[in-house]
């Protein structure tokens, strides 16, 4: 008689049930996190937006990226988005604005933590495939013994 599960008996295996959940709980972890920090992050809306100068004319940059002060993350709305500023002069208006920037040390940070956990997965995937490998080289071999001893 057969059984009316559709589940695949190695899909039962407390291994790979272990793995699906830790999958599955990274997935969550991630997704839910992520909306958690968004809802978190946004800052207060204070005044109507209006476009800023050096969107809609040339600028010259007076300051060059660097890391916001204590007293600038509290004042200036643009270091609550990357804590990065720069001072820009726009060269039409004459105003002096500060405008959100990305630090390069801090871009080459983030790329050496995505380098190193892609290094990292490639050697988890690889010893991977080597113990799968292994596991069936086993049976092949085993299923090869039991062949030659019927005969």
């Amino acid at each position: 008689m057969e059984s009316d599960c559709r589940i695949p008996t190695t899909c039962c295996r407390p291994r790979i049930l272990v793995l699906h959940a830790l999958f599955w709980g990274l997935v969550s972890l991630r997704v839910f996190g992520a909306s958690i920090l968004s809802k978190e992050e946004k800052p207060p809306v204070t005044r109507p937006i209006t476009t800023p100068c050096w969107q809609i004319e040339e600028f010259v940059v007076a300051t060059e990226c660097s890391q916001c002060n204590a007293f600038q993350t509290k004042t200036l709305p643009e270091c609550s988005l990357t804590g990065y500023v720069e001072r820009i002069n726009c060269t039409k208006t004459s105003k002096e604005v500060h405008k959100s920037c990305r630090s390069t040390l801090l871009e080459e940070h983030l790329f050496w933590k995505f380098e190193g956990a892609m290094l990292g997965l490639t050697v988890l995937f690889a010893l991977v495939v080597v113990a799968r490998q292994r596991s069936l080289d086993r049976l092949a071999s085993e299923k090869v013994r039991r062949q030659i001893e019927s005969i």
